[in-house]
């Protein structure tokens, strides 16, 4: 008689004798995965989405489709109405205070008075990439220390319009918060802080003294 394709007779051991011609495996085809979402919310960590759909499903005993749902991590720093998210998404892009040197000349010689702003941070965690600076750029992370209270200097032309402020800054921060930072020069080094005060006028020291980027 007809073989019928019941893959059940394979656990019961009563397949006809050429099932395995009459009923081939038909393996799942999926199609190719779609382009990423945009991040499922704006102004926070969050995830995106990519999706693929089934073309063939499998029979005869074929193994199961794979997943039709990816998600990676997601960060927009806009809103929905193209204004700027809360500064304390941002990580901040920080490189040693010596850099600035060169920056106030420049600022100087365009005529720019602007003199900018600091704020002090609390340093509270950073990766061990930090003590493996091995380009003379990039030695200043050596010098980072958990716990320590590190000044980061906002100058021109990091001062972004309207608001005059540095991106990473922290602003809008609640008290307390966890802010990130990663250093410029040295991809391994990164971590958090807390923002302490912000000074209008400031000096910072030549010790634990750092530029936003």
């Amino acid at each position: 008689g007809p073989c019928y394709c019941d893959q059940a007779c394979t656990r019961t051991l009563d397949c006809c004798h050429d099932y395995g011609q009459a009923c081939p495996v038909i393996p799942c085809v999926v199609s190719q995965w779609s382009a990423w979402s945009g991040c499922a919310e704006p102004c926070k960590t969050t995830y995106r989405v990519r999706t693929r759909h089934i073309v063939q499903e499998p029979r005869n005993g074929a193994e199961p489709c794979p997943a039709l749902e990816e998600r990676a991590g997601c960060v927009e720093y806009w809103s929905r109405q193209e204004t700027e998210c809360q500064q304390s998404l941002i990580p901040a892009l920080i490189t040693t205070g010596g850099f600035g040197k060169g920056r106030k000349r420049r600022a100087a010689a365009d005529g720019n008075e602007r003199t900018g702003y600091c704020v002090e941070f609390q340093l509270v965690s950073l990766g061990p990439g930090c003590l493996q600076g091995q380009r003379s750029h990039g030695r200043w992370t050596r010098d980072l220390r958990e716990g320590h209270t590190v000044c980061v200097e906002c100058q021109q032309p990091a001062l972004l319009p309207p608001r005059q402020h540095c991106r990473g800054d922290g602003s809008g921060s609640h008290l307390n918060q966890l802010l990130h930072w990663q250093a410029v020069g040295n991809h391994r080094c990164k971590g958090t802080w807390r923002r302490i005060r912000q000074l209008d006028t400031c000096s910072c020291p030549s010790v634990h003294s750092f530029l936003f980027i």
